[in-house]
């Protein structure tokens, strides 16, 4: 089976109250200029928002949660989990 991985992150945010909706905004806005597909949700539980990212590069999505989404205004803190390449065809 040809191995067809795709570097992928789910980010979990947790967020001042009530910036959920501003986060959500400033993500799409830093993400659109970006060469990754992503997707954005708020939700209800521990953690305010999920944000999964792709792309052909995994030090790209490294650096791109690192120096942008984690640096964003309000957000409190945040959970990063990495898909495991050698996994991914079990």
């Amino acid at each position: 089976m040809k191995n067809c991985f795709v570097p992928t992150a789910y980010v979990l945010l947790n967020s001042d109250l009530g910036s959920d909706e501003s986060i959500i905004n400033e993500v799409k806005e830093i993400l659109s200029g970006e060469d990754i597909t992503y997707e954005v949700q708020g939700v209800y539980g521990v953690y305010d928002i999920v944000l999964k990212l792709t792309s052909d590069d995994a030090e790209k999505l490294r650096a791109i949660i690192t120096n942008k989404v984690r640096k964003i205004a309000k957000v409190q803190s945040t959970l990063t989990m990495m898909v495991i390449e050698e996994q991914e065809n079990l």
